[in-house]
């Protein structure tokens, strides 16, 4: 899976993880599911349970044709609708974990998912996705022609399991210390901070980051603002492992 690095209208440089293909098929799948189940409500319950359809086949080719898409029009609009509601996710996207963003920092809106909901046709529709899952493969940031069009990247919300979840960061041999207040931090403060981190960058929660900051900065006192806040927690964090020899 490839990196994506995004860096936010806070000049804060936040890296992720873009989606596999095995995310993205799989949260399709489950859409498509969806899908399949409010046709089936509404073929069942509606066109024959409530005797809709006996009405219909009274109506003439083209009032019986709106009456159709009336009826499956969410069908056409879920994953814009849904993404927008839901800030990037469709429901299988938010089973899975995956999440739509844009690659230049800021929000996504309506307009985008809106790009990226018509050039679906293209991606997902024409050859059976062969044309969407040729893309994704290409691309540096595994992007369909959606998301190239519309500037987005599908990124993972889930973290592997692995020994950056401990408070330990390799170090290189001259690497210089900045803060020696780290010192007044214990591990299990250091781990706290580096996991809170860690995930607030995942779920790219900007907000919570610039918490964490000022948490940190009431240890080693205030830095000047020009300093990163992503810098700035990762330079603590590299600093205590230096002074505590954990690296």
């Amino acid at each position: 899976m490839s990196e994506i690095s995004i860096l936010t209208t806070q000049n804060v440089a936040i890296d992720f993880t873009a989606a596999s293909i095995g995310q993205r098929i799989l949260a399709t799948i489950l859409d498509t599911l969806v899908l399949i189940g409010y046709s089936f409500l509404i073929g069942f319950f509606v066109f024959q349970y409530l005797g809709v359809s006996d009405y219909i086949r009274d109506l003439d080719n083209w009032s019986q044709l709106a009456v159709g898409i009336l009826f499956f029009f969410p069908i056409i609009i879920y994953s814009v609708t849904l993404e927008t509601i839901l800030e990037g996710q469709s429901l299988g996207k938010k089973i899975v974990g995956i999440r739509v963003v844009k690659i230049d920092g800021y929000e996504a809106g309506f307009a985008d998912y809106l790009i990226r909901w018509f050039f679906r046709c293209v991606d997902v529709l024409i050859a059976s996705g062969t044309i969407g899952l040729v893309a994704i493969i290409a691309t540096k940031r595994s992007q369909r022609l959606g998301d190239l069009a519309a500037g987005t990247a599908v990124i993972s919300l889930r973290r592997n399991a692995s020994v950056k979840q401990t408070i330990l960061i390799e170090l290189e041999d001259n690497y210089k210390p900045t803060y020696q207040q780290v010192l007044k931090l214990s591990d299990s403060d250091v781990r706290i901070i580096k996991n809170v981190f860690e995930t607030a960058s995942a779920e790219f929660n900007v907000a919570r980051i610039k918490q964490l900051r000022t948490k940190v900065e009431s240890v080693i006192g205030e830095q000047p603002q020009e300093l990163s806040d992503t810098r700035l927690i990762n330079t603590v964090l590299r600093d205590y492992n230096y002074y505590t020899g954990q690296a």
